[in-house]
């Protein structure tokens, strides 16, 4: 089906949260004998399947899928681990003769796959990590983050002030060789033919559907589901639950806010990743080939897939 000048293809389906890239990967993946790899670093985690939008198991019999339900939400997937996870789920896809699609909204994680990221060589020291983590939880994650914007801003820009495990993490690095944490990600390139296709709507319509999927991750019982992941032993402190959905349901069983309090903060985090996300997929990047779903959306993308000018060859650095 595939131009034969498109060689280990690669196809990717980004955008923002709620825009409907996993239904739209379904229906393409069907099209064109694919297999669906997770971007979402939100899916990786049994257990939270409400809070994560997850493929519904009969939506997972259609098309396979790779990367979901990999770990416990104490065993953390970081972008290391993951990378090398999709490396062998394409190859493996590959060799059956389907084509892979990298289907998902974050950001970080999609790039590191376009651009073959390699994250600095040197060696984990558990002790000073541990007292960047003491100092973390001393002053708050967003002090330590805007520490970090003074020292490296490039890696600040690139990380979530939320995200005190990754905070720390540039801060080790930084510390360990002497060298700014940005200045140390090289860039291999990709050893793929890739076609990526972004889905937007309108930031009103977007902003409109996030918000009614919260109402229904509420109704479809979100709160129960956090409750019996706590209930199985698993620390409210875990990296994993700073998800939005689960952060906030922590909060409601710790009775620091209430659930409606807590629908209203997740609307609210929703609207700033959505406005993350647009930092990471540009309107005006010129290798996105973007898209508001609709009927006929399918069909042109797969004119799209069957256009060997809409590939792009490999830049891979042996």
């Amino acid at each position: 089906m595939l131009p034969e000048s498109v060689e280990k293809p690669l196809i990717l389906v980004v955008g923002p949260t709620a825009v409907g890239k996993s239904n739209f990967a379904i229906h393409l993946a069907e099209r064109i004998r694919g297999e669906i790899i997770s971007a979402d670093s939100r899916t990786f985690y049994r257990g939270m399947n409400i809070g994560t939008a997850k493929p519904s198991k009969s939506e997972m019999k259609r098309v396979p899928h790779h990367l979901i339900d990999i770990s416990d939400p104490d065993k953390l997937i970081n972008l290391n681990i993951y990378q090398k996870l999709v490396e062998k789920s394409i190859n493996d896809i590959h060799l059956r003769g389907n084509i892979p699609i990298l289907v998902g909204g974050s950001g970080q994680y999609i790039q590191s796959i376009l651009e073959g990221w390699q994250g600095p060589k040197g060696e984990p020291n558990p002790q000073l990590r541990s007292i960047l983590e003491i100092i973390g939880s001393q002053i708050g994650k967003i002090e330590l983050h805007k520490k970090l914007s003074i020292l490296d801003p490039n890696a600040a820009r690139n990380i979530d002030p939320a995200n005190l495990r990754r905070t720390v993490r540039a801060f080790e690095v930084i510390f360990t060789s002497g060298k700014k944490f940005s200045d140390q990600r090289m860039k291999v390139g990709c050893p793929y033919s890739t076609l990526t296709i972004g889905l937007i709507l309108e930031r009103k319509e977007l902003y409109k559907q996030a918000d009614y999927r919260i109402e229904k991750m509420m109704e479809n019982g979100l709160r129960g589901e956090v409750v019996e992941l706590l209930d199985s032993g698993f620390d409210s402190e875990l990296p994993s639950f700073s998800a939005i959905g689960y952060r906030e349901m922590i909060m409601v069983e710790k009775n620091e806010i209430s659930q409606e309090e807590a629908i209203e903060l997740m609307k609210k985090r929703t609207r700033i990743l959505v406005r993350r996300q647009s930092a990471w997929f540009k309107d005006e990047d010129p290798g996105i080939r973007w898209f508001v779903p609709g009927n006929e959306t399918l069909e042109k993308v797969l004119t799209l897939v069957l256009d060997p000018k809409s590939w792009f060859r490999p830049s891979y650095k042996e």
